[in-house]
């Protein structure tokens, strides 16, 4: 599959936060578009997705001097007040352009000289851990969230096949622990899992986030559901998990190796600090 890329310079890259993020100052997405291009990804029934006429996971903006805008911006924010930052909210920010191109690692740099008071990286992708160096350097004012879904890869490549490999996430995180990165796992959306996940998770990763698509796609469910999501569930057999309350299946075992407060429900998981 080809892959379109534009380079787009942008008139402003710090978003206020509203919504599901209403918890953070504001939002930060290096990119736009995802060529992971998951099939639940709920950006595909949103207006930048929508109003591109182009397959969602086709193509992607890759938003050219980013670094010098987030300067002034970062500066300016914080002369207001205390800045929390989500990145990314509707792309990753370790989707594979990163790999030449370096956007967020040019962010995060900046975000080293001018600390923003909290940073969340929510990526699914093995490539951060290039960036430990980095992260390092913001200490407690950073947490990284990977997404993994399932422990049941045969499980991911139905639903995500374009996305990296679960064992390739689990070493991220068993690396990114070893460096002393606060890390948390994103079990978002919620997929088919055996009994198995909390073994899997527990050595590297000591905070479980847990979000299907009824709590977090922004539409109480409505945007996954026309996305035709159902059916990939019911192809595998698995319509039992398409279902408001089968995230309390992964909660309950997970909380049978994690504290309480170490398993988070949906927004509160996601939160700064």
């Amino acid at each position: 599959m080809s892959i379109d890329y534009e380079y787009k310079q942008p008139k402003t890259l710090l978003n206020k936060g509203t919504g599901f993020l209403a918890g953070y100052s504001h939002s930060l997405n290096p990119y736009t578009g995802c060529t992971f291009g998951c099939s639940y990804c709920y950006v595909r029934k949103m207006p930048v997705s929508l109003f591109r006429g182009k397959e969602w996971g086709t193509w992607v903006d890759i938003k050219k001097e980013s670094a010098a805008l987030l300067t002034k911006e970062l500066i300016r924010e914080k002369k207001k007040g205390a800045v929390t930052i989500f990145m990314s909210s509707s792309t990753d920010p370790y989707q594979p352009a990163e790999y030449k191109e370096e956007i967020t690692r040019s962010l995060l740099e900046v975000m080293t000289e001018v600390q923003p008071d909290f940073l969340l990286v929510q990526t699914r992708s093995p490539l951060v851990k290039r960036d430990i160096d980095l992260l390092q350097k913001l200490s407690n004012r950073v947490r990284v969230s990977m997404t993994v879904e399932t422990d049941l890869d045969e499980i991911r490549s139905h639903f995500s096949p374009s996305a990296p490999p679960i064992q390739a996430r689990i070493q991220t995180l068993r690396k990114l622990r070893e460096a002393g990165i606060p890390t948390q796992v994103a079990i978002a959306p919620v997929l088919p899992s055996s009994e198995a996940f909390p073994e899997l998770l527990r050595p590297v990763v000591d905070l479980v986030c847990i979000d299907d698509f009824f709590m977090g796609d922004g539409a109480h469910g409505r945007r996954t559901q026309q996305l035709g999501i159902r059916d990939k569930y019911e192809e595998l057999r698995y319509s039992d998990w398409y279902h408001p309350e089968a995230y309390q299946v992964v909660a309950r075992r997970m909380r049978e190796v994690y504290p309480e407060q170490q398993v988070r429900i949906s927004q509160e998981g996601f939160a700064p600090f």
